[in-house]
């Protein structure tokens, strides 16, 4: 990356946390190219590349007279990443409503997965429920298989477009709970009966089963990561004390 694309790159991911924190009020007119250059110390050309990832981001908007600050609501699935990064933990309700998004992703993909499969594929969604089963001590150690499991069925599902965003929104999401040390507990025996539902509904390509698993777990999914979010606050709190 060239030493321009760096700066506007580091521009842009200002300039986007300030909008994401509300610096800016929807529809306001951002600041000019010729007053940003002059802020950053850089030249109009990294300003307005920087202004480019930002509309592509769909957080502003260029028009004649300048450009136009967008609500967060009409942004690009892209800006869900700093979103979760913006303060020492992420927002519960912003985490909630990705697991169930994801859920509702995962259910989906299972379900039709499963429905489609032929004798060939069920038996490699054997093995791997198995794997599961033999890794199943904690979320932590079940993510390798649980990555690869989603993997296979979601080429199984051939739905490109459930794939894509069920990609986008892993990447911007699981890494950054593990980095932030964030790590639900769910029980162990509710691991378990999740586990055994896949496994009898693969044996009897039952898709409806499966997509109910799925829901199930990440309804305990979420209540065990809102109990992370909350044990994590406090030791935060205690460690500014």
């Amino acid at each position: 990356m060239s030493s321009s694309n760096t700066i506007s790159h580091e521009i842009a991911e200002s300039l986007r946390d300030e909008i994401l924190r509300q610096q800016y009020r929807s529809g306001e007119r951002f600041p000019s190219e010729r007053d940003l250059a002059a802020r950053f110390d850089a030249s109009r050309g990294a300003v307005r590349e920087a202004l480019s990832q930002l509309e592509q981001l769909g957080l502003i908007r260029t028009q004649p007279g300048g450009a136009r600050v967008q609500s967060v609501d009409s942004a690009s699935l892209a800006v869900l990443g700093p979103l979760l990064q913006l303060d020492d933990l992420p927002n519960p309700v912003l985490v909630d409503q990705f697991l169930e998004t994801f859920g509702v992703l995962a259910a989906l993909t299972a379900k039709n997965a499963v429905n489609a499969a032929n004798a060939d594929q069920l038996i490699q969604l054997k093995k791997l429920v198995v794997l599961l089963a033999d890794e199943s001590v904690d979320l932590e150690s079940m993510q390798p298989r649980w990555r690869e499991f989603m993997k296979i069925l979601s080429e199984i599902a051939d739905n490109l477009v459930v794939r894509l965003i069920s990609n986008d929104l892993k990447a911007q999401f699981v890494d950054q709970m593990m980095r932030l040390g964030i790590r639900p507990d769910v029980k162990r025996s509710s691991i378990k009966r999740f586990i055994s539902l896949l496994r009898v509904s693969i044996n009897k390509n039952d898709g409806e089963l499966a997509s109910a698993a799925m829901l199930t777990h990440f309804e305990e999914l979420r209540t065990a990561m809102s109990e992370a979010i909350g044990l994590k606050a406090s030791e935060i709190r205690k460690m500014a004390v």
